[in-house]
């Protein structure tokens, strides 16, 4: 695999509204794991849809990846044009830190929001351009965003082969407990 895609949950969605949140280092944490063994076996990109959650700490673990592994590259496709006009200023702040670190940046559209079709058009760009994915998403959980996109890597996957990985909740949940577990022994 050379290139992967990850995606999940937005924020919100998790009942993250900062950065400060104590549920992101465990969540990132949980990325890495999955990332530093494909980066061992080849993997060269990591690309994201750049939403405001999952995706930029994805982001945010592979350039902190590149220093082990320079060869690591990061990427970013949103769906339109400006996708952080709308959002609050920490937000902002966050997103154009994050833009700094990685190796490349497009919309898939390069106008502002003007329809779901946007959405469409990048999440079908991102699977094309993709060998697999690994998506934060836990269906048991309750739905959300991600479910778009991961029924499309199952039908992707019946097709052709595509890898689906996927951190749950519970994986998370389970990081948590074996760090508090340590600091306590």
């Amino acid at each position: 695999m050379k290139t992967l895609l990850v995606t999940g949950y937005r924020a919100h969605e998790l009942n993250i509204f900062n950065q400060k949140h104590e549920g992101i280092p465990y969540i990132k944490q949980a990325i890495a794991g999955r990332l530093i063994p494909l980066i061992e076996e080849g993997l060269e990109w990591v690309i994201t849809p750049g939403q405001y959650g999952v995706d930029l700490w994805a982001c945010e673990v592979a350039i902190m990846l590149k220093e082990q592994y320079p060869q690591l590259k990061c990427s970013i496709i949103t769906a339109f044009q400006n996708i952080e006009e709308n959002w609050k200023d920490d937000k902002k702040d966050y997103f154009h830190e994050i833009l700094k670190g990685i190796d490349y940046y497009a919309p898939v559209s390069r106008q502002p929001y003007a329809g779901p079709w946007q959405f469409k058009a990048r999440d079908e760009l991102l699977l094309r351009k993709s060998d697999g994915i690994l998506l934060v998403y836990d269906e048991d959980a309750g739905e959300g965003s991600p479910r778009f996109i991961k029924e499309q890597a199952m039908r992707k996957r019946e097709e052709s082969g595509y890898a689906v990985l996927t951190i749950s909740s519970e994986d998370i949940q389970s990081l948590a407990d074996e760090q508090f577990r340590e600091q306590y022994e």
